[in-house]
């Protein structure tokens, strides 16, 4: 399970990066429109702190200090520090996940996120969906733009 778990944090790490990368027009990356309340750069932010914070630091041991409220507030990060911050998530969390013991799964997480406790497979199949949610909406803005 845990190389199912690596395959997919890679896999969509890298289309988180290729998502960020597509976009043609720098500006657009931090722009919203109508009803989209966060730009594709600020929900990229969002996924980097999310997993640096709940697999790098919570399981890996990796040090980082999460500014969520940055995460949705700060704009105009030039799009290849953007890129290069995916790319620093994702070795982390892959040398998190390799590092893993199978049984580590079924142990408990070490942050009751949700205010309750949970099983850190769970908590893994949680991150993987939330990346793969705000990935999808990260797609959609690229071609409302582009």
């Amino acid at each position: 399970m845990i190389d199912a778990f690596t395959a997919i944090y890679e896999r969509d790490l890298d289309r988180l990066q290729a998502e960020i990368d597509a976009f043609q027009e720098e500006s657009h990356v931090w722009q919203t429109t109508g009803s989209i309340k966060n730009s594709a750069g600020n929900l990229c932010l969002h996924l980097v702190g999310n997993l640096n914070t709940y697999i790098g630091k919570n399981i890996g041991g990796h040090p980082y200090s999460r500014d969520r409220d940055a995460e949705f507030s700060l704009t105009g990060i030039p799009k290849q520090e953007l890129l290069a911050q995916v790319e620093q998530t994702k070795a982390i969390v892959t040398t998190t996940l390799r590092s893993m013991d199978a049984a580590t799964l079924d142990e408990i997480y070490p942050e009751a996120v949700f205010g309750y406790s949970m099983k850190t497979g769970f908590f893994l199949l949680h991150l993987a969906a939330h990346l793969s949610y705000h990935l999808g909406q990260i797609n959609y803005i690229r071609r409302v733009f582009e």
